[in-house]
């Protein structure tokens, strides 16, 4: 029972409250030792052994935020139990991003709704890493529903999934992987060596959750008749490979076939263009309601999984946390 009150009130407090600026977060802290520690490598080991030392990233940084977690939860225990688990709870908390996932895209919609492109291209400037200065509504309807779509998985189903799996520590510790593969996981020449061991570990601990979203999503468009379930099923199956990634296919085509919109298409990154494969057909022409529409499917999947997770906790007596 204590497992599934932590779960639950870590899940009411980022939808409620987000993350509060008041509150240090942690993710921050994993995102300065990233940084540090790249430095430490750089200097330490020439560029023909970079890819090498880019195992110890993972091993430092996710081993330090699983160990580091555990130590002030015993520690705090060691106070008093319930001082440990509300800690937990807020810990656990600060590694899902409901709440701040939405009121990204919302603030995309938000600027398009009042006719401000100016306003709009900002805002998706702050969320994708693409240029965006001169998109068109669609395009940026395009950026923020993909960017929410994939975050569905990193940003959601995810850090449930290995709090539920391990608490807090393990929650932590995914969202070490996922910090590392954001800072360090790119192909380009800066990062295909350090970042080889991260992006791997990332592609490896999202594996499970990104083919779980697409499910979740679909049952969320027939639950929720926030989309079509059949083609949201139907287009995960077929499109999720085309992506580059092997899991952000999966939440992207699934939101793409339940809002009957085609996603992927030509980008353009610091000047230089690039083509991403369609995924989803083009039944509807993309525009702003298609962002609070993906909004919706990104609530109703994380309720749906917290009611899975509960119910999972209850058949297993509670023992995983």
């Amino acid at each position: 029972m204590i497992a599934a009150i932590l779960w639950t009130i870590a899940y009411i407090w980022d939808r409620l409250l987000g993350d509060p600026r008041w509150l240090p977060h942690p993710v921050i802290r994993i995102g300065r030792c990233i940084s540090g520690m790249e430095r430490l490598l750089r200097r330490w080991f020439t560029q023909d052994k970079l890819k090498a030392a880019g195992f110890l990233l993972p091993i430092v940084i996710v081993g330090g935020a699983f160990g580091a977690t555990w130590l002030l939860l015993w520690a705090l225990a060691l106070v008093h139990p319930w001082l440990s688990y509300g800690v937990e709870a807020i810990l656990i908390a600060t590694t899902i991003a409901v709440k701040g996932l939405q009121d990204a895209g919302m603030k995309v919609y938000n600027k398009l709704a009042a006719g401000d492109m100016d306003g709009a291209r900002f805002e998706t400037s702050m969320i994708v890493g693409r240029d965006t200065d001169t998109l068109d509504e669609p395009e940026l309807v395009r950026a923020t529903v993909e960017t929410v779509a994939e975050n569905i998985v990193d940003a959601v189903i995810s850090p449930l999934f290995y709090a539920l799996l391990g608490g807090a520590p393990l929650a932590m510790a995914y969202r070490a992987v996922n910090t590392l593969d954001s800072m360090v996981g790119y192909k380009n020449e800066k990062y295909e060596k350090l970042g080889y061991a991260s992006a791997k570990l990332d592609d490896l601990a999202n594996w499970i959750p990104a083919r779980m979203t697409a499910g979740l999503v679909a049952l969320s468009a027939w639950l929720f008749r926030a989309g079509d379930a059949k083609r949201a099923l139907k287009t995960a199956l077929s499109d999720a490979v085309k992506h580059p990634s092997p899991n952000s296919g999966w939440p992207e085509a699934s939101v793409a076939g339940a809002l009957h919109i085609r996603l992927g298409g030509f980008n353009v990154y610091k000047g230089v263009r690039s083509f991403r494969e369609y995924m989803g057909e083009p039944l509807e022409v993309l525009a702003a309601k298609h962002i609070p529409a993906t909004c919706r499917l990104l609530r109703g999947t994380s309720l749906l999984f917290v009611a899975l997770g509960l119910a999972a906790l209850w058949l297993r007596g509670g023992w995983l946390l």
